[in-house]
């Protein structure tokens, strides 16, 4: 009896050290498991991150210009300690935050940085880059997300198609995509969709709260968030929105995939033309199995940032500039979605920087005024009221306006009417070491990750750091809360039009809750439109 009980001491015994080696080695630090298997991340005193996670499987060969395929599982445990391929692209040398991988169409990867205590309620935001829709990917160094991590949200980045291979249409790929029953032409948003899936199934596995998810873009990736706030494949995927310098009235209305709109050929005819190009006719399955037998320099065609608005050589223009009116992603433009309320019911924060972009086609300050219709003495009021300003500072001022800073406003004017929080700001930040008259575009960046010392090195002041403290802050907050707070810095009150209430992040770093300064200009703007509309 001794015996037996001895013996039975010692299996309990053993099976709990057993039970607790296996313990162990389901909570490696730094291991998980997801979607594909298990990953294994990079563990430093306070966070945990993953970079180059497979959320898709690689687009190329036959999966050139299809939606993102589920990954294939592995075995074994995947070391994901660094980024994967930046999507194929031709980079250029002024680019505002310059790639760390060299691109390649095997591109469709994510990386999470998580608190080391992420404990299943830590809010999450989602990051998508900008670049025109040509350029750019996850790893530049301006994008690292320990800072948020840091300060208690979990980061996660992704890449998206590129160029040709995130935007094109073929009657030989419509004719593919009925057939199968899939979406066509935006490559580049059925990967956003595709990578906020993976996020919302995923998550849990890194600490994170899938019920608390914010998305974040800049430029083409503040563009993004407004088709991702369009799209109902990803509705209640995520349930705040920050969208930096993405306007908000035109996007998404001059193209669509078959059909001709005024100004501009139909996606197809641009593919036709692109095929051509390349010695390829027809509109079959043949010409679709030629031009995936491209290589990736010949689809990427020696579009960037640099090149994209050069005039078309010829009368046959091969690149469609980016997305299109595909009938299940985007199915309207921004302003006609806002309008009708056929967006995501979340609330945001919009905004755009104090030397955003801005485009003028015109020769004399009479026609630019002019093009105000109406309120042509007006607008020479609030731009030029001395008559005196050089055409050319007055001419950028219009085409920001319409382009960047009034479009802001109008999406907080529309989210609120449709009963959502919005969070209105300019951002007119400049470093130190930088002699710009105002914040350039995307220089909005590294203040809103905190990531200034990458940016900056040793020319970083204690004023810049101080500005980009503050100001992350308030990104934290707003994703943590929907609440943008930041310590000693003022109240950022939701936006009400009556008011025109904005955060102004002034040039020094000061941060100023009032009206808008320049709300007499984008008022004649607004009127403009909406006199032509």
């Amino acid at each position: 009896m001794f015996r037996s009980s001895v013996q039975r001491y010692s299996l309990i015994v053993l099976g709990s050290l057993m039970g607790l080696f296996a313990c162990s080695a389901a909570n490696t630090p730094g291991e998980v498991e997801v979607t594909g298997g298990k990953i294994k991340g990079t563990v430093t005193e306070q966070l945990v991150t993953y970079k180059g996670i497979p959320f898709a499987a690689p687009p190329v060969g036959e999966l050139r210009w299809r939606p993102p395929q589920p990954v294939t599982p592995w075995t074994g445990v995947k070391e994901t300690t660094d980024y994967g391929n930046d999507c194929m692209q031709l980079p250029f040398p002024s680019d505002a935050a310059p790639l760390g991988k060299t691109p390649a169409e095997d591109c469709l990867y994510a990386n999470v940085w998580a608190p080391k205590d992420a404990d299943g309620s830590t809010p999450v935001l989602v990051w998508i880059y900008g670049g025109g829709f040509v350029n750019g990917g996850a790893s530049p160094a301006v994008y690292d997300g320990s800072e948020f991590a840091k300060n208690g949200v979990i980061f996660v980045s992704f890449n998206y198609r590129l160029g040709r291979f995130g935007f094109f249409a073929h009657p030989a790929l419509t004719a593919e995509a009925k057939a199968a029953g899939d979406m066509l032409a935006n490559y580049a948003y059925m990967d956003q969709i595709a990578a906020l899936k993976w996020v919302n199934e995923n998550i849990a596995a890194f600490g994170g709260d899938a019920n608390n998810v914010t998305i974040m873009g800049e430029s083409a990736g503040g563009g993004s968030v407004h088709a991702m706030m369009q799209a109902k494949q990803v509705r209640g995927l995520f349930n705040r929105a920050i969208i930096m310098s993405g306007g908000g009235r035109s996007l998404f209305g001059h193209r669509k995939v078959s059909e001709p709109v005024p100004g501009s050929l139909a996606g197809e005819q641009y593919g036709l033309n692109y095929a051509e190009k390349h010695g390829i006719t027809g509109k079959d399955a043949e010409a679709l199995a030629a031009l995936r037998e491209l290589s990736a320099q010949d689809i990427v065609d020696g579009f960037n940032l640099a090149t994209l608005f050069n005039p078309s050589p010829t009368d046959k223009p091969t690149w469609a500039g980016g997305p299109m009116q595909d009938g299940e992603i985007i199915t309207a433009t921004t302003e006609d979605a806002l309008r009708d309320g056929s967006v995501a019911k979340v609330d945001v924060m919009v905004g755009a920087t104090s030397m955003d972009i801005g485009f003028n086609s015109f020769k004399t300050k009479a026609g630019l005024f002019a093009s105000f219709g109406p309120y042509t003495d007006k607008a020479r009021q609030v731009y030029d009221p001395a008559g005196d300003l050089p055409f050319q500072a007055v001419g950028y001022s219009v085409g920001q306006d319409r382009t960047m800073q009034e479009p802001a406003r109008f999406v907080a004017e529309q989210m609120t009417a449709h009963g959502q929080k919005a969070f209105y700001y300019r951002f007119g930040t400049v470093a130190k070491s930088n002699d710009s008259p105002g914040a350039p575009h995307a220089s909005d960046i590294p203040f809103f990750f905190n990531t200034v010392a990458a940016k900056y090195g040793d020319a970083l002041t204690e004023q810049d750091a101080a500005a980009a403290e503050t100001i992350h802050q308030y990104i934290v907050s707003f994703a943590k809360t929907g609440q943008p707070e930041s310590d000693g810095a003022p109240a950022w009150q939701a936006f009400d039009p009556a008011q025109s209430n904005m955060l102004n992040m002034t040039r020094s770093g000061e941060m100023k809750h009032a009206t808008d300064p320049w709300k007499a200009r984008l008022d004649v703007v607004k009127a403009a439109v909406e006199h032509s509309n």
